[in-house]
Parts: structure tokens; C-alpha cells; sequence
């Protein structure tokens, strides 16, 4: 038989169909991948093809033949990524608010890709569990990109800094170009990315949304004080953090009731010491960075938990409540 055009193609084609079109319980005869292949425009021969799949084997595609319902029929074993797992990835695509509902859905259109078309279908199902909130900054994707660039390169940034105005619509806040920042990391909190800066002018670290940035450009200049942060375990730094909120960093002890065991271990890790009490109490320490947004989570749960210290903790905490009684008088 003459060879077609597209015949170096060949295996590549066999390749996306066995890829696509079979999986654990799906399979294909061999007059299904004969006319699969002559859709591409590449005639072939049965023999041709035995010989093309034990290549395909050599390369790490584990295809296996075997009779089902009294025909012989051929299949991919597996794929790349397991089903379970692509599900797992679908629900991080679908639950990050700093990915777009539109980027959302190329990104598990190419999760898709990756498993047989009868599997991509109980991902599809999965677009339509529930809605989330998203955000509208369609280049947030790319400007995390451009950050990781800008840490690697070792360079300062420039930026817009915006924010929401009563009309929904994102304004450039006021002194919000942003010059001479040399940005450190970025951390996920709380379904929202934060670049962690140095601002030299204000000689302090702060954080900034990166849905809410615009216009990053990397100026080349060396970043400053990287050596004065470059210790800094970013794990252990989000953890003092409450939404991404800075303050005084110290040492504080609670007072918990021991219903409150496992809240502590959720949000501090389980390497924490939790000294037992009378009256089904216990006492904790950790470090945190007091700030408002620290004090509203103590205050949330009530009166299972206490400050104990140290003195300004328990005194900004008594200043709170003070503001907040007065507020609704």
C-alpha cells in the first residue's frame, strides 16, 4: 500500500486516538482504529499497526489487546493522571477565586484532554456543582506569572494598585502607582493570592492582592534588603497572619475550653503544646501578628476562649470591645 501524506503522523495519531478515545473499560476494534486513522487522511494495514502499538509500548503508552463481548479490542490502560486525581485538580481550579470563570474553563477543557472522552465527561458534570465567586481581572493568571519572573530575576517592581468603588468598578487607588517594590513571595490565603513586598520608601513589609494589581513592569533594579528577608519561612510567616493583616508580631496565650481543640489545631498546626486545665480547659501559645482581623477570629468564638497574654494583646482586646459597644449604642 503506497504511503499517504500525513504517514509520519502516524504514530502521533495513534497515539491521541487510543489517548482519547479508550481508557480502562473502553475499547477500540481494530477496523475502529483503521478508519480512526484514514479520518486523519493516513491509510494502513493491520500488520502496520500491531508493530505501531508495540513501539508506542516502548515509549510508555501501555496499550493491551483482549476479546470483550467476542471481539478483539484494544485499549490504553492508563493515562497519565488518574481520574480521582484530575477531579481533585478541577475542584482547585473551580474553588480559586484569583482564576477567572473564563480561564477556569480553558484550564479544565485542558484537564479534560488528558483522560479518554468518557471520563472527561464526569469532569465537565463537575463545572455545574455549584457557582463560586471569581474574580474579573482576566490578567491576574498572567501578572503571578510575571511576579514569579520578577523574584527569579532578583528585580524590583512597579505597578497600579486598585481597589472597589460603590459603582462595582475597580478604581486606581489614591498613591496607588507603586514604585521601587521588591517583591518576595506570593502566598495563597484565604482563596486569594498575596505578593509579600518589601516598600522601601516605607521601610517595612506589605502585602498586596494580586487581582487587584495592574500594569507590573520589572525595572532591573536589584531588589533591596533580600538578604534581611531571605530567611523568612513564608509558611510560618502566613500562619501569624489573619487575612493577610500585619501587626506587632508576639507571643500570645488563650484560654480555651477544650470544644475548641480541634479550632486551634486547624488554624496553628498540631505542633503546639495545649496545656490541660480544670473545668475542661486549656491553655495554648503561639505567635501571631496582633491586628484587628486577629482579634475579630478571637472574638468570634465567644466566650470559649480568653486572652490571657501578654498585657497589650489583652488590653487591645479590651479596647475593641470598648470601640465596638460604643459603636452600637
Amino acid at each position: 500500500m503506497p504511503k499517504s501524506a500525513n504517514q509520519k503522523l502516524k504514530l502521533m495519531y495513534l497515539a491521541d486516538i487510543f489517548m482519547e478515545r479508550t481508557d480502562e473499560t473502553h475499547y477500540l476494534s481494530m477496523k475502529q482504529i483503521l478508519e480512526a486513522l484514514d479520518a486523519y487522511g493516513i491509510k494502513a494495514e493491520r500488520k502496520s499497526i500491531y508493530d505501531d502499538i508495540e513501539l508506542l509500548g516502548q515509549y510508555g503508552l501501555n496499550i493491551e489487546g483482549e476479546k470483550v463481548n467476542g471481539r478483539y479490542g484494544y485499549h490504553l490502560l492508563e493515562h497519565r493522571f488518574e481520574l480521582a486525581e484530575l477531579k481533585l485538580l478541577v475542584d482547585a481550579v473551580l474553588a480559586s477565586r484569583f482564576i477567572t470563570a473564563k480561564k477556569s474553563q480553558g484550564l479544565i477543557e485542558k484537564l479534560c484532554s488528558l483522560v479518554s472522552r468518557y471520563e472527561a465527561k464526569q469532569l465537565q458534570r463537575q463545572l455545574f456543582v455549584t457557582e463560586r465567586i471569581k474574580t474579573v481581572n482576566e490578567s491576574v493568571f498572567y501578572n503571578i506569572d510575571e511576579l514569579y519572573a520578577a523574584i527569579n530575576a532578583d528585580s524590583k517592581i512597579e505597578f497600579e494598585y486598585y481597589e472597589w468603588s460603590l459603582k462595582k468598578e475597580l478604581v486606581l487607588r489614591p498613591n496607588g502607582k507603586k514604585k521601587d517594590i521588591s517583591p518576595l513571595a506570593l502566598i495563597w490565603d484565604d482563596e486569594n493570592y498575596y505578593l509579600v513586598a518589601y516598600d522601601t520608601e516605607a521601610d517595612k513589609i506589605k502585602h498586596y492582592r494580586v487581582d487587584k494589581m495592574r500594569n507590573i513592569t520589572a525595572t532591573g533594579q536589584k531588589r533591596d534588603n533580600k538578604e534581611r528577608y531571605s530567611d523568612i519561612d513564608m509558611a510560618l510567616y502566613a500562619e501569624k497572619m489573619f487575612g493577610m493583616f500585619g501587626g506587632d508580631e508576639m507571643t500570645v496565650t488563650m484560654e480555651c475550653t477544650n470544644e475548641l481543640v480541634g479550632v486551634i489545631i486547624d488554624r496553628f498546626g498540631k505542633d503546639l503544646m495545649l496545656v490541660p486545665k480544670a473545668d475542661n480547659k486549656f491553655t495554648v501559645h503561639f505567635k501571631i501578628q496582633l491586628s484587628k482581623q486577629f482579634l475579630a477570629w478571637v472574638f468570634s468564638l465567644g466566650d470559649r476562649v480568653k486572652i490571657i497574654s501578654p498585657t497589650e494583646a489583652v488590653e487591645a482586646m479590651k479596647e475593641e470591645i470598648r470601640r465596638l459597644a460604643e459603636q452600637y449604642l
